[in-house]
């Protein structure tokens, strides 16, 4: 018994080890099947060369069914290319894409900006790289995709930061499209333009483009090229106000009418415009209202559109303090605009308390950045609004006060300048008080209740309008699908997908020249 006991032991035993060896085996076969099943993961380059592969279909397509709106998704995709593309990728589109016959395409290829240092000697310890392929394309190939491939071309130059080169080539495409009448290029026509504008101002000769960007606006009303039109008027309008030619910038305005429907960046950098138009010509409101217009039409993406939305800022603070009014603390504490509007709350902290010393101290130190932001000029104007301040306080606090009094706490230099300063706020309504000449004191009279005058009613009517103008925008802004769109009907998810990833490059694409081109 003991024997067969025993040899059941073993049995058992070895049943049990052949059954650990045979799951073992089955999960090291199951996970080389998996390993197998997997792919190899994408490089970079293949990346980049399925996004333009993805591009170059997209815009063959659109010729062929006649449809200038895909060529704006296209263009919108430049967001991602600009930062991957490769020198020998780039030369190897305009080598396929541009017309043998074309003069200027051995300067396309020349033009080409070699890669990062930095790259090169990162993808030394990578393995070889896949072959540069695009996609088996009708030939000959139709002008959107020569104007593809050397507008990456700009744009890469753009970012290089290659004046001369890029204005050579942003000219040179220009001078292709002028040549041809298509609605399929007229969203290349308008990122050209763009671009072109960008490099007479980086070389300093702005002005020199100003009849050239007229005329394309004139040619591009009688197209009814509406990209066009919107990118073209925001461009003479900087142009305008580079040379302080606000009148004409006012009159550019007042004659023409910005297109409905509007890319919204473009909108955005429209209404900043405006705003910087108004707040010169003393439109105060009108100019705040279009300038917090911008700012919500800008990218809400905290890193996309920075330089825009500092500068609208910056303008936005000041407009608010020559109404009369304080900026919300929230405003200045965001956190990617903080630091740069520091010298912005210095200049709210000392109106705000009345300080006229202060005033001056903040101004004389940052004269320099207030120069740079075109705002010195609106805050020298300011100087009546810290007074103001200031004497309201005096007036709240003393119902009775010299003349002497008032010029020491207000920094003001003569009492007589201080009775001129007292009368016109007293005439403008800002003090209730009256000024006896012969003892040299002002005596201010008793201020009745707040809530028995208009100021509740104009509040409440400043609020209403917003909400108005809010509700109005947002029914214009409504878009609603095509009839067509519903026979190829596309899986919910997938599609809230592709929206999810347009959206983003929308944003990051209009929100990237802002920095330089506000």
């Amino acid at each position: 018994m003991p024997e067969d006991t025993k040899g059941k032991k073993e049995a058992e035993s070895k049943d049990v080890e052949m059954k650990d060896a045979d799951e073992k085996k089955d999960k090291e076969g199951k996970d080389a099947k998996k390993e197998k099943e997997e792919p190899p993961p994408k490089t970079p380059r293949m990346i980049l060369l399925e996004t333009i592969a993805q591009n170059l279909k997209t815009i063959a397509a659109g010729v062929t069914a006649g449809d200038p709106r895909v060529m704006g998704r296209v263009l919108r995709s430049f967001a991602q290319l600009r930062r991957t593309m490769e020198p020998e990728v780039l030369k190897a589109l305009l080598e396929e894409f541009v017309d043998p016959a074309r003069p200027n395409k051995a300067q396309y290829i020349a033009a080409v900006p070699p890669a990062d240092v930095e790259m090169t000697d990162a993808d030394k310890a990578k393995p070889k790289e896949v072959e540069i392929k695009f996609p088996q394309l009708s030939k000959p190939y139709p002008p959107e995709l020569e104007a593809y491939a050397v507008l990456s071309l700009v744009v890469k130059l753009s970012d290089k930061n290659e004046k001369e080169k890029s204005l050579e080539t942003a000219s040179a495409l220009v001078l292709f499209l002028k040549t041809l009448n298509r609605r399929t290029l007229d969203f290349f026509n308008a990122r050209a333009y763009f671009y072109l504008s960008l490099a007479y101002e980086r070389c300093g000769r702005l002005s020199e483009i100003r009849p050239e960007l007229l005329a394309a606006y004139r040619s591009a009303c009688l197209r009814h090229d509406q990209m066009g039109q919107a990118t073209l008027l925001n461009l003479l309008l900087r142009n305008y106000l580079a040379y302080n030619l606000y009148d004409q910038a006012l009159k550019l305005v007042s004659k023409t009418s910005f297109p409905e429907s509007r890319p919204n960046m473009q909108y955005a950098r429209y209404l900043f415009y405006i705003g910087q138009i108004k707040a010169v010509q003393l439109e105060y409101s009108d100019s705040h209202s279009k300038l917090m217009q911008a700012i919500r039409k800008a990218p809400q993406t905290a890193s996309v559109a920075l330089g825009f939305k500092l500068a609208a800022s910056k303008l936005a603070i000041v407009v608010e303090l020559l109404m009369g009014g304080i900026p919300e603390r929230s405003f200045f504490m965001q956190k990617e605009l903080k630091e740069q509007l520091r010298p912005y709350y210095a200049i709210t902290q000392a109106v705000r308390s009345g300080d006229l010393h202060a005033f001056k101290e903040c101004t004389k130190t940052y004269e320099a950045l207030f120069k740079k932001d075109k705002t010195l000029t609106l805050i020298n104007r300011l100087r009546y609004n810290v007074i103001k301040t200031g004497l309201r306080s005096i007036s709240l606090a003393y119902s009775k006060i010299s003349l002497q009094d008032i010029c020491t706490k207000l920094g003001l230099e003569s009492p007589q300048d201080a009775a001129g300063v007292v009368a016109k706020a007293v005439v403008d309504g800002v003090i209730d008080a009256t000024i006896d000449y012969d003892q040299q004191f002002v005596k201010s009279n008793q201020k009745l209740d707040l809530y028995h005058s208009c100021e509740p009613q104009k509040a409440l009517h400043k609020r209403i309008a917003f909400c108005l103008q809010m509700h109005n925008d947002a029914v214009k802004a409504m878009a609603y699908p095509d009839e067509n769109d519903n026979k190829d009907a596309e899986d919910p998810e997938e599609k809230r997908e592709r929206e999810k990833r347009e959206l983003a490059n929308i944003e990051d694409e209009e929100g990237g020249d802002d920095d330089m081109i506000i």
